[in-house]
């Protein structure tokens, strides 16, 4: 099966920004570009006449496909040797893009932004979607795709073990191999409360020279293989003592891209992206990728 990124395009500026950005995504890494635009009619008014709702009915149809034929025109006409395809799907925007990501490679969305204090304009549909998408979610700032072209690092936040944070940094060497920039990796810690650590990890950490050193020996530990498998790749380590969402964003100021991890377990109050995913969703500047993890 051909790998494939899938876009949310809705004819607003935002979602041209990620079909932009999906396209040159695909140019650097021999992808295919789908295309995805989910109309659902619905009667604004009831009770309406028959010969009422089909016109209503028509005219919704035009727009719809005229949305999805501006955005297929653009990317071609910007990346003419891609291979792009364009569906208009007749469901509402959440399960059809679900259901269009079951198979892609990433899924890209748009993403309104407000500047950088005020953060993203995250909504309802962004939210369920990166939170429930079996594949890595990328949300892409009006127009911030294009603005990060001629630099910048890729940054990846690294949690837990080496194998919890495996996918997360697989996608994030990929990405930085793919625009042959540098990588920044992150880890952030903080004072442990009381039992917090348990008594193993606290005589590790007395062994090494105190917590510091011990969360440095972790990251090394996750970033050994992927050195080893991506010797082009120029990586900077980091351990920050502070929360993980500040310590990212604050790495990622002048970033191409910035990556996170979120657990894909299933939760009692539904889809969650996690307090990490969830602040630099809203803050950050430049796209950011969460990648599913178990």
């Amino acid at each position: 099966m051909e790998r494939t990124l899938v876009v949310g395009v809705d004819g607003s500026p935002e979602s041209r920004a990620a079909a932009d950005w999906a396209a040159r995504e695909a140019a650097r890494r021999d992808l295919r570009v789908r295309l995805v635009h989910a109309w659902l009619w619905q009667p604004l008014s009831l009770p309406v006449a028959q010969d009422r709702a089909r016109e209503e009915r028509a005219s919704g149809d035009r727009r719809a496909q005229e949305v999805l034929d501006e955005a297929m025109s653009e990317v071609t006409c910007r990346h003419p040797g891609l291979t792009v395809t364009a569906e208009l799907v007749p469901d509402a925007p959440v399960p059809a893009l679900l259901h269009a990501a079951r198979d892609a490679e990433t899924l890209v969305l748009g993403t309104r932004g407000r500047g950088a204090l005020a953060g993203f304009l995250l909504g309802s549909t962004g939210q369920r979607l990166i939170g429930s998408a079996p594949c890595p979610v990328v949300s892409v700032r009006d127009r911030s795709g294009g603005a990060a072209t001629g630099g910048g690092a890729v940054v990846v936040g690294q949690q837990g073990s080496a194998e919890e944070s495996a996918y997360v940094l697989r996608f994030a060497f990929e990405a930085a191999a793919a625009r042959r920039a540098p990588l920044r990796a992150v880890r952030a810690w903080s004072l442990p409360p009381v039992y917090g650590y348990s008594p193993g990890s606290m005589w590790i950490a007395g062994r090494l020279g105190g917590l510091e050193p011990y969360e440095r020996a972790a990251l090394e530990q996750a970033l050994e293989p992927w050195r080893l498998k991506y010797p082009e790749v120029e990586v900077e380590a980091r351990v920050e003592q502070d929360s993980a969402g500040h310590a990212l964003l604050a790495a990622a100021a002048a970033a191409r891209l910035l990556v996170v991890g979120r657990r894909a377990r299933a939760s009692a109050l539904g889809a969650r992206t996690g307090s990490t995913a969830h602040a630099v969703l809203h803050h950050a500047t430049c796209p950011v990728a969460v990648v599913p993890h178990a």
